[in-house]
């Protein structure tokens, strides 16, 4: 197989359901102070449309001269099972002379089905994904075939690598009957409480952010600027190849603001960026009328399907940091997707050693502090 990638500008990012490899997320990011890059990607030269992609390189800094690049939930376009490796040490190669000196690795936060969920072994007699192995060996399973065995699963995915995927071809009784009775029932129960949901602006943001605040302090988790969130709810990317347009959705009750969300409706999806709630009015299940309220948008706007960005991998995951959305999202009779998560190709191996166990480190201490 043979690689071609050349380099164009983030403005030129074609359409994807993928709001993470727009042109949009290309300018929010450059707005935050990032820089930014995009290639254009065939498997051979001269390839057919369906073997043509690109894709958007997000500049970290890890130090005054050295930065790593980010791919966020790409490249899009993907090999066949067999040689998920030999692409990617073939394009991080690729890669290496564009991405210049001072580039430590490149991560690819990968949208590709994981190899571990493609495979019967891997799921128990009640249907539940068991998870992948241990990284030591996906890492084998990854280089195998590989010329020099530089890829490393990780330490953490920066995006989820689990999610929930709502299919919305259907009407909205469909949807409402394929949704657990619970979630059906809670929706209901929402609306009869008096929970009205309406979309917010620019204005409405700072209320928000405090319950994204109180949110983040409740699960232990660091929160992002106000300005982050300005910056995407102001953007759209007019007069790029992809624009996104983001909606801020608001549930209240007299006048309370119980929970939000901000929303991105790209060409076929919708997906959920950020969310916050209050443990204020729970009985009125403010949350609920919110993911339903974001469902009707995203078919309204034309979208195919919604992605809930998050879950745990299956039900019984006590330390994982989204088991306790995991049943509240597949309630909405979604389907669980199981991707591969970040994957490092390193260049400067010494400096990624040092990074890697920083990141480690920090990781560590988050555990032991929650």
């Amino acid at each position: 197989m043979k690689l071609q990638v050349v380099p164009k500008q983030t403005d030129h990012l074609v359409p994807t359901p993928i709001v993470h490899q727009t042109a949009f997320w290309g300018r929010v990011h450059r707005r935050m102070g990032f820089g930014t890059e995009a290639f254009d990607l065939a498997l051979t030269p001269g390839a057919a449309l369906a073997e043509r992609g690109d894709f958007l390189v997000v500049r970290s800094p890890l130090s005054n001269d050295a930065d790593c690049a980010y791919v966020p939930y790409g490249p899009e376009i993907a090999p066949d099972v067999d040689n998920f490796g030999t692409f990617l040490e073939r394009l991080s190669e690729e890669l290496r002379p564009l991405l210049g000196p001072n580039c430590v690795f490149i991560r690819w936060d990968l949208p590709w089905t994981s190899l571990h969920a493609r495979e019967p072994e891997h799921f128990a007699e009640d249907g539940e994904w068991c998870g992948p192995p241990e990284n030591r060996l996906r890492e084998m399973r990854m280089n195998f075939g590989t010329a020099d065995h530089n890829l490393w699963k990780a330490p953490r995915d920066l995006l989820p690598a689990d999610t929930v995927l709502v299919d919305l071809d259907d009407a909205e009784d469909v949807l409402l009957a394929r949704m657990h009775h619970k979630t059906r029932y809670n929706i209901r129960l929402a609306a009869k409480r008096g929970v009205v949901v309406e979309q917010g602006t620019l204005a409405d943001l700072p209320a928000w952010y405090e319950l994204y605040l109180e949110t983040m302090a409740r699960n232990g988790l660091d929160p992002m600027p106000l300005s982050q969130f300005e910056t995407m709810l102001d953007e759209r990317a007019e007069g790029s190849a992809s624009p996104v347009i983001t909606r801020l959705l608001l549930a209240r009750y007299d006048r309370t603001l119980l929970a939000g969300m901000l929303l991105a409706l790209a060409p076929e999806r919708a997906t959920y960026l950020y969310g916050a709630s209050t443990n204020v009015h729970r009985d009125r299940m403010p949350s609920y009328a919110l993911q339903w309220a974001a469902i009707q948008l995203a078919k309204a706007h034309g979208c195919r399907d919604y992605d809930m960005l998050g879950a745990a991998p299956r039900k019984e995951t006590p330390h994982h940091p989204l088991a306790g959305v995991h049943r509240f999202k597949v309630g909405f009779g979604g389907r669980l997707v199981h991707r591969e998560g970040c994957w490092d190709f390193p260049f400067v191996h010494d400096s990624y050693s040092a990074w890697r166990g920083f990141e480690e480190a920090q990781l560590l201490e988050r555990t032991v502090t929650r």
